[in-house]
């Protein structure tokens, strides 16, 4: 059995992948199986993949959405670390070494990732404060926006059979949506070390693709609020549902700028419910079916 599984999900992204698959490949550490879940591409990436033979575990499934396409990788895995690559990012050939040396230093810690570097448009970038990663609980502040990376991230298996797979209903922000369930019981760690480089800027990013992201992370908030009371005591569900109305009154606001009166409607409807409490009886689907552009 090897020890960690990488999967790495892909639609019509054939150059991207190849790159990706190639830094792999190219990992010190050998102890590996290497998944590649083709979402329905109609690029020739099949036809790429099979220069690889027997390195590369390719399986092929119709287009149902990065969630669909990373959960077969997962169900087709066997090790007890999996391990995420997204199609147009590339790992440094060090990175799993780096995180099986981290996974016998801490042998507590289920969740943990490395440092990145941003290309954006083929050049280096520097994140944001807001986007610096944290290590320890870092619930809190992961409910603004997705503080762990799939690329960067490794897990170990257990943590889907306790938390779930990604949300297939999600279009985007299903990685935000999978961290919000395991980060208020896990503590994250961290490899102070850029072990990888993320690439944005492109066409065909989910980020580009829909309008009004945090309507994917209000979905996911009311969704833990309504599913899983248990997980989230005291300060952790103050500063969700808080969260939840601040997202929710910028994305009303903007609906009634726009004339949007349907959607400002549903807003409504839905910040009424957040101010009493009533999370069980709001329509959370809705914020995924809202996909015309205001």
């Amino acid at each position: 059995m090897p020890f960690f599984s990488v999967i790495i999900p892909a639609y019509n992204r054939r150059s991207m992948l190849t790159r990706a698959v190639e830094s792999v490949l190219s990992q010190t550490f050998t102890d590996y199986e290497l998944i590649v879940v083709d979402d329905g591409s109609t690029d020739g990436t099949g036809e790429e993949m099979e220069k690889y033979g027997g390195r590369v575990r390719y399986i092929r499934q119709d287009n149902r959405g990065v969630s669909a396409a990373r959960n077969a990788g997962i169900a087709a895995s066997v090790s007890p670390y999996l391990a995420f690559l997204d199609s147009d990012d590339e790992w440094f050939p060090g990175k799993l070494a780096a995180h099986g040396e981290f996974i016998a230093s801490h042998p507590g810690i289920r969740i943990h990732q490395a440092e990145e570097a941003w290309i954006r448009n083929g050049r280096r970038v520097n994140p944001g404060l807001r986007h610096v990663k944290r290590d320890g609980d870092i619930f809190i502040d992961s409910l603004e926006l997705c503080l762990i990376s799939p690329s960067a991230v490794v897990m170990n298996r257990e943590l889907f059979d306790e938390y779930g797979t990604f949300d297939e209903n999600m279009p985007a922000c299903e990685d935000y949506d999978l961290w919000l369930r395991i980060t208020p019981r896990e503590s994250v760690g961290i490899i102070r070390r850029h072990l990888l480089s993320r690439h944005a800027g492109h066409s065909g990013q989910l980020s580009s693709a829909f309008w009004g992201m945090d309507r994917f992370r209000l979905y996911s908030i009311i969704k833990l609020l309504k599913e899983k009371p248990g997980s989230l005591t005291g300060e952790y569900r103050a500063a969700a549902a808080a969260t939840a109305m601040k997202k929710a009154r910028i994305l009303l606001a903007g609906a009634e700028k726009r004339g949007r009166l349907e959607f400002s409607g549903y807003m409504s409807d839905v910040i009424g419910k957040l101010a009493d409490g009533s999370c069980s009886s709001i329509d959370c689907r809705s914020l995924l079916e809202k996909q015309d552009r205001p």
